[in-house]
């Protein structure tokens, strides 16, 4: 399966996982987790959708060890990320997640700088190419 599509796949995967959450912070009026709701959806959500797009509309790496590796850093972060702030919020183990909360949060910052280096190097430009 190519990378735009496993991106799209994982960003409604996240959709799903934090209108779930919105859903649950609405039926029990307790808005305590907005924080973990709003980073599912960004980071979960809507950032694994713009990494798809990017891989389907500029840029060739498929073959990449480098998109591999972006790939599965961008998704183990944004679960673990989302994972954590909904028990960070939620009131547990709030000591013990602190530095979870940041290594996962350094992992999102990497896999984005290694975005920006698979556009440099794999862009693909399509105003040269053949149209059909």
């Amino acid at each position: 399966m190519k990378f735009d599509r496993k991106y799209l796949l994982c960003s409604l995967g996240y959709a799903v996982f934090g209108l779930c959450v919105g859903v649950y912070m609405g039926a029990s009026q307790n808005h305590g987790e907005f924080v973990a709701h709003a980073h599912i959806l960004l980071i979960g959500f809507v950032l694994s959708f713009i990494y798809g797009l990017i891989h389907k509309l500029w840029i060739n790496a498929e073959n990449s060890a480098v998109a591999t590796w972006q790939f599965y850093l961008h998704q183990l972060s944004a679960l673990v990320i989302s994972i954590s702030l909904l028990l960070f919020y939620g009131g547990l183990f709030q000591q013990a997640l602190e530095p979870i909360l940041g290594v996962s949060s350094v992992g999102v910052l990497v896999s984005a700088l290694m975005m920006v280096y698979l556009i440099f190097r794999f862009s693909v430009d399509r105003a040269r190419e053949p149209t059909h």
